[in-house]
């Protein structure tokens, strides 16, 4: 959608999405006479869509070719013990079938990437690791604001965490356990390589979820202990819950009670297996259950530096 004279290059991103493949089309408001026009062109290039995609049907498609993005949100201290250590066996077990996993919110590893460095492949690997770190905390300390002293957050505090090397921890269980191929821009997708891979990303919801669709991502492990209940319009969000009063506060909401771990019904390996079985129910066409309410949030892309 573009206004006709605003500073976005929206030729060369026509462009670009025309480059790979998939179906695109621009609607300019102010040549084709204004917005009621332009709703109506809007209506007349998805019915064209949609009767284009009527007559697929769903194929078989191997395991390797699935890529899944990871994230956190709404911690508390039930994360680091359950859901993200589900999210984690799952990320294990979908990399050991050759699958990839992306990871981001680089905010989010603070006081815990000398950990993750020790998991690259490599020592390029390893400083990029540290690099967006240091160039995340220099964007930060250019408005006055120490990252490190600012975390956790207030709800983060109320639900347990007493440092931001302790929410560090329990974000990064999340990745897992295997080594971890490169560092991805976060515009960039995955295209040469299968394995665990880190995006340089915020942590806030709507960027984070933009960013990994864009990796190419078709589902995300969303791992939460307060509750986050919004999902994502093209990439469907499965939200597992760590804290077993949230999943009972919320049940309409998280789609997995890992907090069966905190009470000791079940162990992590169980509660992976199902996470990772439920993952594959909504690869073929299950619903989410913020799909099911139609609660997808919004598209909001990460912006580096001055916005005029």
């Amino acid at each position: 959608m573009s206004l006709g004279c605003e500073g976005t290059d929206h030729e060369r991103l026509v462009n670009t999405i025309a480059e790979t493949g998939k179906p695109v089309d621009i609607i300019r408001i102010q040549e084709l006479g204004g917005a009621s026009k332009a709703i109506q062109a809007g209506t007349d290039a998805a019915q064209k869509l949609a009767l284009a995609i009527s007559g697929l049907r769903r194929e078989p498609a191997d395991i390797s070719e699935v890529i899944m993005s990871i994230k956190c949100g709404g911690s508390d201290a039930t994360s680091g013990m359950a859901s993200n250590c589900v999210i984690g066996y799952v990320a294990d077990k979908l990399v050991d079938l050759g699958a990839t996993v992306v990871f981001g919110e680089t905010t989010e590893f603070l006081g815990a990437e000398h950990i993750l460095a020790k998991r690259a492949v490599n020592a390029k690997v390893s400083e990029k690791i540290f690099g967006i770190v240091r160039q995340m905390e220099a964007r930060a300390n250019s408005i006055g604001c120490d990252m490190r002293k600012g975390q956790p957050t207030p709800g983060n505090i109320e639900g347990g965490l007493s440092s931001i090397e302790e929410k560090s921890l329990g974000a990064i269980a999340k990745s897992g356990t295997r080594p971890i191929q490169g560092v991805l821009d976060y515009p960039a997708m995955v295209t040469d390589h299968k394995g665990l891979w880190i995006k340089d990303t915020p942590g806030r919801e709507p960027e984070i979820l933009t960013g990994m669709a864009c990796t190419g991502a078709q589902v995300m492990l969303f791992s939460t202990g307060r509750g986050a209940p919004q999902g994502f319009p093209s990439m469907p969000v499965i939200k597992i819950c760590g804290n077993p009063i949230t999943y009972c506060n919320m049940i309409n909401d998280m789609d997995l009670n890992a907090g069966l771990i905190i009470t000791g019904e079940k162990s992590i390996e169980q509660s992976g297996e199902e996470a990772f079985a439920l993952m594959l129910d909504v690869l073929s066409g299950k619903m989410t259950k913020n799909e099911a309410i139609q609660y997808f949030g919004s598209i909001d892309i990460h912006t580096l530096g001055p916005v005029i």
